[in-house]
């Protein structure tokens, strides 16, 4: 039986609470929810503006992906969770952006939007991931 592994890294924001930044069990990784927090500070970032939270979220997405030994590539579903249906727009925008740059397979992962409440007011979008690594 494969055993169940930690996945940590600077290069994204440590958990706030009593779970791991990602796990990894034989070649599937599932990421804990991202918010737009700078690893170094620990900041939240970009009050009020979807875009650059967006993208900042996926970065630290991305990064956690990377430190189980997957790429984005072998990403293949993103959850995002949105606090208001008219950012939408916006963040598919920068959301679709970012995918696509790092995305070289072509073949994009699938998505689910939820919109909800956040655990912190300043977060407009949490996105988790699901990576598949051949």
């Amino acid at each position: 039986m494969t055993a169940k592994t930690r996945v940590s890294t600077d290069a994204a924001p440590a958990p706030a609470h009593t779970f791991s930044q990602g796990v990894r069990k034989g070649p599937i990784v599932q990421v804990s929810g991202q918010g737009p927090v700078d690893p170094q500070t620990n900041e939240y970032l970009y009050p009020g503006d979807v875009a650059a939270q967006t993208t900042r979220t996926l970065e630290n997405v991305k990064a956690i992906v990377e430190a189980s030994g997957a790429t984005f590539d072998d990403v293949v579903m993103l959850r995002v969770y949105l606090t208001k249906r008219e950012d939408f727009p916006i963040m598919n925008e920068a959301y679709g952006a970012f995918v696509e740059a790092h995305t070289t397979s072509g073949v994009l992962p699938s998505r689910t939007t939820v919109f909800t409440g956040l655990p912190r007011e300043e977060m407009l979008v949490e996105i988790d991931g699901l990576a598949v690594v051949d």
